[in-house]
């Protein structure tokens, strides 16, 4: 099964095809529109005015000011941004975060640690999975001058975080607030005027747009110092040349995101409920792993397989057999010693990991023929 439009995407938390509106969208910024927005004359005139409209319509829909969005190359150079930055300008001497955030935090963090003799402070992760936010609130009294870096929803398991009100404690303790929302992004409503976040990020290319853009909001009360310089775009916090239609497609994307809000989250709930009633029905010792039927991420499904020689394979046989899915998060593929998250969860344990992860254009059929492949092993 060679053709990709034969296969089955179940790997959605990685990345996310393309809406063919967003395509259309972006072409004309291809073929007519190519001037530089740093330049005075009507061609960068132009494309200017198509940056700053984009930026305004991020930021209506995210309920902030256009001043606070910031375009960036994806999510990890946004967290690199307010992690650093907040380091750098803010008077940040701790970071707070967990043992299961995103590699763009944790590398960050840890970078932190040794080169800038940040205090790096981890909190605990419940059996289930979720932040032990008894601990958090310990940590922020005894460490001043903080930033806590606590993911939205976990991109390998989709545990959720009460963003809002885990934010407002953390602000009535004068600590900073950075929310990676990459897995979230275009799938909950966000309303950053009730000011509970100083930072968060999106990349285009989870929530159907393109690759290699994305975007900080920081709050205006916090701005920081670039990490990219030679340049005064982005209001001088981030130099280069704009991503004119990646900027173009991001804001198209998060557009129609907003727009099927409620359509797309009842599909692919059904979808996910569908692939974990099916599995339970049908092979024998299956587990999830977080809270799958609680406080979820409705787009993720992180399943762990009984021990068998065809579970050794499973990952392959699924993708010889034309179904696209993770083993974890996908940018860490390739990586020895397994999830890090699985690891911290479930210490030890031998069982493969598969994370299903479902989008828009996946449909019933998806999940039923990926359960009778699965049948056939088990």
């Amino acid at each position: 099964m060679n053709n990709l439009t034969e296969r089955i995407y179940l790997d959605n938390a990685a990345t996310t095809p393309m809406d063919p509106e967003v395509v259309d969208a972006m072409v004309p910024m291809m073929r007519e529109h190519f001037g530089n927005p740093s330049s005075s004359h009507g061609h960068g005139r132009k494309v200017k005015n198509v940056i700053e409209e984009s930026r305004g319509k991020v930021a209506s829909l995210l309920k902030c000011s256009p001043g606070e969005i910031f375009f960036t190359s994806g999510g990890t150079e946004a967290d690199n941004l307010a992690l650093r930055g907040s380091v750098a300008s803010l008077g940040v001497k701790t970071i707070i975060s967990s043992p299961i955030e995103h590699h763009a935090v944790l590398h960050t963090a840890e970078d932190l640690h040794k080169t800038a003799n940040i205090n790096l402070q981890m909190v605990n992760i419940l059996p289930n999975g979720h932040v032990d936010t008894t601990h958090l609130y310990e940590l922020l009294n005894k460490y001043p001058n903080a930033i806590v870096s606590l993911m939205h929803a976990n991109n390998e398991i989709g545990n959720m975080l009460n963003i809002e009100e885990v934010g407002n404690n953390i602000h009535q303790a004068n600590a900073l607030f950075h929310c990676d929302t990459v897995q979230t992004m275009g799938h909950f409503n966000f309303d950053l005027s009730k000011g509970y976040v100083d930072f968060l990020c999106g990349a285009g290319h989870k929530f159907n747009g393109p690759k290699g853009i994305g975007f900080l909001y920081m709050n205006k009360k916090n701005r920081v110092t670039p990490e990219i310089t030679g340049g005064a775009q982005e209001r001088e916090i981030r130099g280069g040349t704009e991503n004119v239609y990646g900027i173009v497609g991001l804001a198209k994307a998060l557009e129609i995101s907003y727009r099927d809000l409620e359509h797309k989250h009842t599909h692919i709930s059904k979808l996910k409920s569908e692939m974990i009633q099916a599995l339970k029905e049908n092979i024998a010792g299956i587990e999830f792993n977080g809270d799958p039927e609680g406080n979820s991420l409705y787009t993720v499904l992180s399943v762990s397989f009984p021990s068998s020689d065809a579970g050794n394979m499973l990952l392959f046989n699924l993708d010889i057999n034309g179904i696209s899915a993770s083993g974890g998060s996908a940018c860490s593929s390739g990586a020895t010693g397994g999830s890090h998250v699985i690891n911290c969860i479930k210490p030890g344990t031998d069982r493969t990991t598969i994370r299903f992860s479902f989008g828009k254009y996946n449909t019933i059929e998806d999940i039923k023929t990926t359960i009778e492949k699965l049948k056939t092993w088990y």
